[in-house]
């Protein structure tokens, strides 16, 4: 890590930190023995663009389709594959939302704790529209 902040100056001159997360770039702090970034939202953006949501679409014998994401451990079925784009990113919201409500647990889970970055990139989005072009077929 390179410049380390101590917490107890950001806390001094806390709007000028705040406009060079937001202007600058992401910024390191320590607080006594704890160490924590911070980084904007565009640059969180950037950061997770390259995680997304690969989908696996199969068509039921009655013609509907089933679909389920290669992360998240989320299945969906709709009469069309647009509507089962919709079905999975409310699944994917629904995922991310609980698994942010249980940080720590899911986190500190070995099978779970690579879905944090894709987790993000879903709640980073500013409606259910962002979350369906996070899904690739």
């Amino acid at each position: 890590m390179s410049t380390v902040l101590n917490a107890t100056d950001v806390r001094k001159d806390w709007g000028r930190f705040i406009d060079t997360v937001v202007r600058k770039g992401p910024q390191f702090v320590k607080r006594n023995r704890d160490k924590f970034a911070a980084v904007s939202v565009e640059h969180l953006r950037a950061l997770l663009d390259g995680y997304r949501l690969k989908m696996e679409i199969y068509q039921e014998e009655d013609g509907t389709y089933t679909g389920a994401l290669d992360v998240f451990d989320v299945v969906a079925n709709a009469p069309t594959i647009e509507e089962l784009k919709v079905e999975l990113a409310k699944e994917a919201v629904e995922y991310a939302n609980e698994y942010m409500e249980e940080f720590s647990l899911y986190f500190h889970s070995p099978n779970r704790k690579r879905h944090a970055p894709y987790v993000l990139n879903v709640l980073l989005q500013d409606d259910l529209e962002g979350v369906v072009g996070l899904l690739d077929a």
